[in-house]
């Protein structure tokens, strides 16, 4: 019988001390920037610099709204790019990556491969194609080009994250589905799409938070400040001569709550999805 190895007391000190300091490391830029959306400018700058302001104001967070740019637009224009690139994504990724994953099709590998090339990509590479596909197509400055851009980024990555789900999942199940009468569409619906929705649930979350973090292709292709997603509001806090600084760390914070929010209710999701996705072929 085997014998269970216990972690000794002081070696588990010492790595909850080592977490709790790579912890810090990571989570104090993300302090910073929310404790300076809350001081002066002159505050900013001090030196020594302050750990907590001084004296709280609110006048950053105002001016995202009482200034010429609206927040609320660029969150509105936000959700609508993201959620758009959201149903795109699944709506082609998820039978994509079911039939790479199910069926044998000639050169799946190399097609893989390509979609694993995508992936390393800049996308700064990509900025010049696409803007004279789109200008030919007449769709800059529309909503249509920077959730088409988005698009292609996105489902090659969903494809590749879901295919390793759709491995994990065992085939006897789809095999019992056609023995009670099933073909293989009401087998995919009725089967493996239940059981794949942890799975679906973290391709979602990431295809949206990539879509929602999207600056480059909003400002390439969009040249009306009206039409513009959140992320791009932050070039109206830099002027000719200087940049407001808590109005960006304000700005900042703001643009960051509903990731945070995303990651603080489908973290089970996007965990579960990952260990269960990683299969060994």
């Amino acid at each position: 019988m085997e014998e269970r190895r216990y972690i000794k007391p002081r070696t588990n000190i010492i790595l909850n001390i080592i977490a709790v300091i790579v912890g810090a490391i990571f989570l104090f830029p993300l302090y910073w920037v929310i404790i300076s959306s809350f001081k002066s400018d002159a505050e900013i700058f001090r030196n020594p610099p302050t750990f907590f302001p001084e004296q709280l104001t609110l006048s950053a967070y105002a001016a995202q709204i009482t200034g010429e740019y609206s927040i609320f637009k660029g969150f509105f224009n936000s959700c609508f790019i993201s959620f758009s690139v959201l149903v795109i994504t699944l709506l082609f990724a998820v039978p994509s990556a079911y039939g790479l994953a199910r069926y044998r099709i000639k050169g799946k590998k190399l097609f893989i491969q390509s979609f694993l090339i995508t992936q390393m990509l800049p996308a700064t590479l990509l900025l010049t194609p696409m803007f004279i596909i789109f200008g030919r197509f007449r769709i800059l400055n529309t909503y249509l080009s920077p959730i088409l851009a988005d698009c292609t980024i996105s489902i090659p990555f969903v494809v590749i994250i879901l295919r390793t789900y759709f491995l994990s999942i065992p085939k006897e199940l789809e095999d019992s589905a056609r023995v009670d009468g099933c073909n293989t569409f009401q087998a995919f619906i009725r089967i493996i799409l239940p059981v794949s929705y942890p799975g679906i649930i973290m391709a979602a979350v990431f295809s949206f938070l990539f879509a929602w973090g999207d600056l480059i292709f909003a400002l390439t292709f969009m040249n009306e400040q009206s039409m513009r997603p959140m992320t791009a509001g932050i070039y109206n806090f830099m002027g000719q001569y200087g940049l407001a600084w808590n109005k960006i760390m304000a700005f900042g914070t703001l643009t960051i709550i509903p990731v945070v929010a995303i990651f603080i209710f489908m973290q089970k999701y996007i965990i579960g999805g990952l260990a269960s996705g990683a299969v060994k072929e």
